[in-house]
């Protein structure tokens, strides 16, 4: 009685922009109850499924990043004369890194100026075909050093599409996280992220694991390509859900068609800067960490242990990911991601360095990492995708990230040369304590005295802010947003 006729049934469209997006319409008389927006017509599954197909491919970052350690292991004992004396011995597992900043920044471009979803396909279709010619490397005429110059060629390549994931898939799922209830979108944002990651790690270690006992170390050729063009199925298995994506609505409302390049780096360089160096610290510890801590296992196990037996201590240190990873999503939405990675990364500083070597090392190492994924593995990325305007999230967010690459491949050659250098053993094991808790201890207070409190509704938030800036300029906002869709 007295109330406007619904716009579903009547065909009345609503003015855009007339009512916020998740507005709260209890206590208002029915002839002023704004009418349904889409996101609100919605149901739980249509609200979740493109955070998930943003998200979740970075299972395929932490596969192919883990399993290359388990294949190099393999190689090394198949070919110990050739592959021990050449440079793919390091180039196989570390060029990935390169690749994968490169593809940072190319997808990150790609993802502000032309597409998302796009981008994402992409990348997608890259991890895709070169998994399987990773899994197919094949020297001319059977030389083996062919073989490692083609393994070494397609994981640069595969770097790349690695490297895509981050800018064009958690930036839209940071963006799709915006339709999701509040007060679970951290965690969301972060289960189909890095907790994505953390178990893909744990998978890396596992497969090669049953694959040796399936095969036996007679057949390890079989091992490591299956091991590689397993890697197929993950970003297989989301092909269908991006192809059916759509540009999340914030970067249809947000994105920029001309760049005013120097109101951005004066709006962002300090929030910037701030956050690719913690990405970079993180990384240099998380990374390398898993060098020393193989190194443990080896002396633990000796030198005469069956392969099986190292990739399953591999996995088991893994697995302390997955607790870290998940306490660190539910406390991201209760004290704020800020919060958290400053607690966790201080956690980390002052964890005890083991006094000996043996399987306390190895707990106190898996602890140390554990807390990292809590603090800043769950939530630096959360921050990068979150503490800038749509318009340029892809950009910011390659570059923080594409810091973080280059902190984890400064690590893997900064720690061994520590430990090289320490007096014994027991300090080889823990001189690289000392030096990532000192570095973990200044990230905690990077983070708590100069990163912003990140909310729910923080995208929302800093797209307004932004725009209010460019106004304040002289920049003619009427050109923001994709004018074709409205």
């Amino acid at each position: 009685m007295g109330s406007k006729p619904n716009p579903e049934i009547s065909g009345e469209t609503p003015s855009p922009g007339k009512y916020p997006l998740c507005l709260d319409t209890t206590g208002l008389p029915d002839d002023e109850a704004p009418p349904f927006t889409p996101a609100q017509r919605k149901g739980r599954w249509e609200r979740s499924w493109p955070t998930i197909a943003c998200g979740a491919g970075l299972f395929s970052d932490g596969y192919l990043n883990g399993v290359i350690g388990s294949v190099n292991t393999i190689l090394s004992q198949l070919y110990p004369v050739t592959y021990n004396s050449s440079p793919a011995s390091q180039n196989v597992a570390s060029i990935t890194f390169a690749g994968t900043v490169l593809g940072q920044l190319i997808f990150g471009y790609l993802s502000d100026h032309w597409s998302r979803k796009w981008s994402l396909l992409i990348s997608t279709l890259i991890l895709i075909i070169f998994s399987a010619l990773s899994a197919g490397s094949y020297g001319a005429h059977g030389s083996q050093y062919g073989l490692f110059a083609a393994l070494t060629a397609y994981r640069f390549i595969l770097g790349i599409g690695i490297g895509g994931e981050y800018p064009a898939g958690s930036v839209a799922a940071a963006e799709n996280t915006g339709e999701l209830k509040e007060g679970h979108r951290h965690r969301w944002f972060i289960m189909f992220t890095n907790f994505q990651i953390d178990f893909a790690y744990v998978v890396s270690a596992l497969v090669p694991m049953i694959l040796v006992l399936i095969f036996t170390e007679n057949h390890l050729r079989a091992v490591w390509r299956i091991a590689l063009g397993l890697g197929i199925i993950p970003p297989l298995s989301l092909f269908y859900l991006r192809l059916k994506l759509e540009e999340p609505e914030a970067f249809n409302r947000g994105r920029m068609r001309k760049f005013p390049i120097w109101l951005i780096i004066k709006f962002y360089w300090k929030r910037l800067t701030v956050v690719s160096l913690i990405w970079f610290l993180y990384d240099f510890s998380a990374y390398s960490f898993n060098i020393y801590s193989s190194k443990w296992i080896s002396i633990i196990i000796g030198d005469t242990a069956p392969l099986w037996k190292t990739f399953g201590w591999t996995t088991v240190t893994n697995l302390f990911y997955i607790p870290g990873a998940f306490l660190g999503a539910l406390a991201s939405d209760k004290i704020g991601p800020r919060n958290t990675l400053a607690l966790g990364v201080g956690l980390q500083g002052v964890c005890p360095s083991p006094s000996r070597l043996g399987r306390t090392s190895i707990d106190l190492s898996s602890i140390f990492s554990a807390l990292g994924e809590f603090g800043p593995g769950d939530n630096i990325g959360l921050c990068a995708a979150k503490t800038s305007a749509t318009a340029i999230r892809g950009q910011y967010y390659a570059i923080a990230a594409a810091f973080g690459k280059i902190g984890a491949f400064v690590g893997t050659y900064v720690i061994p040369i520590i430990q090289d250098n320490a007096p014994n053993k027991i300090r080889a094991g823990q001189d690289p304590f000392f030096v990532s808790s000192s570095l973990c201890i200044f990230s905690a207070m990077l983070a708590y005295f100069l990163l912003p409190q990140i909310k729910q509704d923080t995208i929302d938030k800093e797209d307004e802010e932004f725009v209010a800036y460019l106004k304040s300029h002289g920049y003619d906002t009427d050109t923001l947003g994709n004018k074709e869709q409205e």
